[in-house]
């Protein structure tokens, strides 16, 4: 229960900066680069575009890595002797990364069929694995009634704030690319009940399978085992592992390409659309995927949680507090979309950059990520998200109000 909650709190709070940069999108059709130009400058928009597309590169190979892992689970359960080669681990990882930038090679429309196939698959396979998996534990009864690991409130408190940032920079990435998304959509209501139903609700009942097998494999195993591909591993019966793991390789390749390729190729092209595609973005998220060792990132569920998730969420918090703060309290909700495509407009400044939003934009980053470096101050750290969002948030209105009460 403890950690399901952390779950459903954390997606209820990221809910709420998706939905508010879902707006813009959906009112004029402009996708998360654009944006951004209304409150960064029209070249000034390329630092929040690069810093969101390097963290998606980050996380494009964390999926490739898992992917190469689930592959070369799945053809152990065939041919346990692969295990005696010690660079079939890489061959497996870069063979679903290959697949991945097949994936981005054919084009969004590719996307878009794998989404619409994928969701479905994933729920069916995701369910019929958790029967399976209580079924020879016991039952939900076994599995549930594991007492919690913390001895007091306060123990459980001291790991519930940095999990719960966590939870939230898991998706405060695409709390700022969500316009990519939503400029497609129908309408407000559309995309505010579409979130609300889409990420909540279904995350928290992934997440509801996810603890409950992995409490269930304390039970068969001795020790609750985290990873999904360590997990599948463990089943040698090799029809139910193989479907597991298709089922695990489907939804990392969904997840890879709609939250960690599109963002980051529209925000690479965004720099230099001339010289650089859709297609070529999503290339160079490949290789900078690579470059940052995912495996490192994904050594211990320590290192996974407060190293990657609870760090960078430090560097997206201020973003979304500029992004947010500029739209509805500076501009009440209005752009001049012609503006943001064009030199010498309202989105000028100076020589097209806001040096008002860099510098809220530092602000939030330095004081979110202070407590990595100053002890008495690593609740900073704890709440990077939080800390960034608002000091950000709050600095960049004040530079705007200065700005205009002195004309400039």
């Amino acid at each position: 229960m403890q950690a399901i909650c952390t779950i459903l709190l954390g997606n209820v709070i990221v809910l709420i900066p998706m939905v508010l940069n879902a707006h813009a999108g959906t009112k004029y059709g402009i996708p998360f680069p654009v944006y951004v130009r209304a409150s960064f400058g029209v070249r000034g928009a390329n630092l929040p575009a690069v810093l969101r597309a390097l963290v998606a590169c980050g996380w494009f190979g964390i999926q490739c890595w898992i992917g190469g892992q689930a592959i070369h689970s799945m053809l152990a359960v065939i041919w346990p002797q692969i295990g005696n080669y010690p660079f079939s681990i890489w061959v497996c990882f870069f063979l679903f990364w290959l697949l991945n930038i097949a994936v981005i090679w054919r084009g969004i429309e590719t996307i878009k069929i794998l989404e619409g196939v994928g969701a479905p698959f994933m729920l069916i396979i995701g369910l019929l694995l958790l029967w399976w998996i209580t079924r020879k534990a016991g039952g939900l009864g076994p599995v549930l009634s594991a007492p919690s690991k913390f001895k007091t409130t306060g123990e459980f408190v001291h790991f519930f704030i940095p999990s719960l940032t966590g939870m939230v920079g898991f998706w405060a990435t695409v709390a700022l690319n969500i316009p990519d998304f939503t400029r497609y959509a129908k309408s407000q209501r559309a995309q505010v009940v579409g979130q609300a139903l889409g990420l909540p609700t279904a995350m928290t009942l992934y997440a509801f399978i996810g603890v409950a097998v992995t409490s269930a494999s304390a039970v068969l195993f001795g020790t609750a085992i985290w990873d999904p591909v360590q997990l599948l591993g463990k089943f040698h019966q090799p029809v139910i592992a193989s479907i597991a793991l298709i089922a695990l390789l489907v939804a990392t390749l969904n997840t890879n390409v709609a939250a960690n390729v599109v963002s980051p190729s529209n925000d690479f092209s965004n720099m230099n659309p001339r010289l650089i595609s859709f297609r070529t973005g999503g290339l160079i998220t490949g290789v900078v995927g690579v470059l940052m060792m995912p495996w490192k990132l994904l050594g211990s569920y320590s290192s996974y949680i407060f190293g990657w998730l609870v760090g960078y969420s430090g560097l997206l918090g201020p973003i979304a507090g500029v992004m947010i703060a500029d739209y509805f309290v500076v501009r009440k909700r209005t752009l001049q979309v012609d503006d943001l495509y064009r030199r010498g407009g309202s989105y000028e400044y100076r020589s097209g950059w806001n040096f008002r939003a860099v510098l809220a934009l530092v602000a939030g980053v330095f004081v979110a990520l202070a407590g990595l470096v100053v002890p008495s101050v690593h609740w900073l750290y704890d709440y990077a998200w939080f800390v960034g969002f608002a000091v950000s948030a709050i600095l960049y209105c004040l530079l705007m109000s200065m700005s205009h009460l002195r004309g400039s």
